[in-house]
């Protein structure tokens, strides 16, 4: 396994690489949830880039940028163990060198949900994907349904611009007791920890009610709050029955949704979210035009 971490190194890394190539970004601080999208990116491809790096724009001026947990000896330990190919550690100065000023912006799908709360985080996740996609230039990259807003935004980026990439979503792997994992469920002590499970059970009440032919977007809705109600260390900041398309907010009678919610559990901020109508819970693969001779021949 190689490690990189200049854009020189990267780029010789990457041309001796056999085709085809898959990519998995990630902020570092790996677990299972991450090594999974590893797997999967091993499974479908002669070669797998890991990145790890921590990107400052994406936090909020309130946030965890300084404490987000790191650990990048044990991080490429496990990628390692994986057969990981290349691993990219760029440095803030290699992403944004000094007068830095060009920004990737998905307009309407940033504005709900997580870009209600937290203004500026996907202009920071498309910028920055933007320049790791450059960078490692893959074949195929790969993204977990945890994030789903974020998946859906990067889904959208990839048509809009015309990347020759296609993306891949994995389903989210979770805790025995149901809690998505996360590299901030370190932050929660044993009492937050345990929890932590509402934001799952609750999800799992509306999907339930959903499975017994509940339609009304509301009535999901309500059914996520009275889970989340029983739990007295919930804070909840929005509860979501929204379109897996556009991200608006549904009413009436539904066929499709993107259930999701976001719950302080003590000062510790937890998304999680269901997918229903969609087969296996996930985002479909998107393969742009013209794609399918570039993963058949290995251009590129």
């Amino acid at each position: 396994m190689r490690v990189v971490r200049t854009l020189d190194e990267l780029r010789q890394a990457r041309a001796a690489l056999p085709a085809t190539v898959g990519f998995v970004p990630t902020m570092g601080y790996l677990h299972e949830g991450h090594l999974s999208l590893v797997r999967c990116a091993k499974a479908e491809n002669a070669s797998v880039v890991v990145s790890i790096f921590v990107n400052p724009t994406q936090f909020g001026p309130d946030e965890d940028l300084e404490t987000y947990p790191r650990d990048l000896e044990r991080d490429l330990r496990l990628l390692e163990a994986e057969g990981v190919d290349v691993v990219w550690t760029p440095t803030p100065e290699v992403m944004y060198p000094s007068g830095y000023q060009t920004w990737v912006t998905v307009e309407e799908l940033t504005r709900v949900l997580e870009g209600a709360y937290r203004p500026g985080h996907f202009r920071g996740v498309t910028t920055v994907v933007s320049k790791l996609f450059l960078g490692v230039w893959p074949h195929r990259a790969y993204f977990g349904q945890k994030d789903a807003q974020q998946a859906r935004v990067l889904l959208q980026m990839v048509r809009d611009l015309n990347f020759p990439i296609e993306v891949v979503v994995c389903p989210t792997v979770r805790e025995p007791d149901g809690l998505a994992m996360s590299s901030r469920n370190t932050y929660l002590n044993p009492e937050e920890r345990r929890a932590a499970t509402v934001l799952y059970r609750a999800l799992q009440a509306a999907q339930a009610a959903y499975d017994a032919g509940e339609r009304d977007a509301e009535a999901l809705r309500q059914r996520m709050r009275e889970v989340l109600a029983q739990e007295p260390l919930a804070r909840v900041q929005y509860v979501s029955c929204a379109d897996p398309d556009t991200l608006q907010e549904l009413h009436g009678p539904v066929t499709r949704a993107l259930l999701s919610l976001a719950v302080f559990i003590g000062n510790t901020r937890l998304i999680d979210n269901v997918l229903l109508g969609y087969p296996g819970g996930v985002y479909p693969r998107y393969t742009p035009p013209g794609m399918d001779a570039r993963l058949r021949h290995g251009l590129g």
